[in-house]
């Protein structure tokens, strides 16, 4: 087994077939489909199973890809040390849904790994995109919420993918809207008060089902719905329309700027927002990742109800 052949291996996984990971490798595919069955005769397992679309790995695979990112990691920090250059282009991804601390996080990372030369992705996008994104290791990590309305629904989507969700903190959910909205200065307020004014949610493209959405109360509820993509244009119509969306209470430092303010609402639901990733060791940037949302949610006093969940 050899460093060349764990590079192979690793770019396989993250490109999804043979022919492309030889492209981005710059070597021919005979020579990577070569490398990659001795390896597998070598270790005596199954790193890949082939489809028609691509490859997947087998669980031993998952297990196998996770041990031979951290000694290329290993790899280029003991040659980055001693030549001054790195062996491989540090990568990253991560998919989350509109949560403004995972951005704060992905920065804290990038400005941890400010060399010559990476490629890092920040994909905030729908909820069902953020899901295949990590089960096909397009991103290494998702940020993503559970709430008595979806986690039957997406627990089973998880097992199916085998992906592990590990709990962040917990929160009721809070009506967010704009400081002279005519509700703003309510201890609580009851759904049935929202009923006149819009209600703005992210819009999830042709997965539209109600365990999609990124709002603990589904649009189906209200009579007023507009659903929009990004956070921007969500705050500028809540502020302009007398809108309001639902969110948790916490880490929303973003959406609740000087002109929004936040009202509990009166639901019989938690919501749970937590990290998706696949079972194994995250990459270095990864492990960066998830301790800087744990950091930032230990500074805002948030607490996980559970410890992480393995959907195997």
């Amino acid at each position: 087994m050899t460093l060349q052949q764990l590079k192979y291996a690793d770019g396989v996984a993250r490109f999804g077939t043979f022919t492309e990971a030889a492209a981005r490798l710059f070597v021919t595919q005979p020579t990577l489909t070569e490398s990659i069955r001795q390896l597998e005769e070598e270790l005596r397992i199954a790193i890949f199973v082939r489809t028609p679309k691509g490859v997947t790995p087998t669980r031993e695979g998952d297990e196998f890809l996770a041990s031979a990112r951290q000694i290329l990691d290993d790899a280029e920090r003991i040659q980055a040390k001693y030549s001054g250059k790195a062996v491989r282009l540090p990568q990253f991804a991560v998919s989350c849904q509109h949560y403004a601390f995972a951005v704060d996080a992905f920065i804290q990372v990038v400005k941890a790994n400010l060399s010559d030369e990476y490629d890092f992705t920040l994909r905030e996008t729908v909820t069902s995109e953020v899901i295949e994104d990590v089960a096909s290791r397009k991103s290494e990590v998702g940020v993503i919420y559970l709430s008595r309305r979806n986690e039957s629904a997406l627990g089973k989507i998880f097992r199916k993918h085998e992906l592990v969700f590990e709990e962040l903190y917990t929160s009721k959910p809070h009506v967010f809207l704009g400081r002279k909205h005519p509700l703003a200065k309510e201890m609580r307020i009851k759904p049935k008060w929202l009923d006149p004014y819009p209600y703005i949610s992210y819009e999830q493209g042709a997965d539209n089902a109600l365990y999609f959405a990124e709002e603990v109360m589904p649009s189906i509820d209200r009579k007023k719905n507009i659903r929009v993509r990004d956070r921007g244009t969500m705050t500028n119509l809540i502020l302009e329309l007398d809108g309001y969306t639902v969110a948790s209470s916490g880490l929303s430092r973003k959406l609740n700027g000087p002109d929004i303010v936040k009202v509990p609402l009166e639901l019989n639901d938690t919501i749970r927002v937590g990290l998706l990733r696949r079972k194994g060791n995250l990459s270095r940037a990864g492990a960066q990742f998830a301790a800087a949302i744990r950091a930032l949610v230990q500074a805002a006093g948030l607490a996980a109800r559970d410890a992480a969940k393995d959907y195997r």
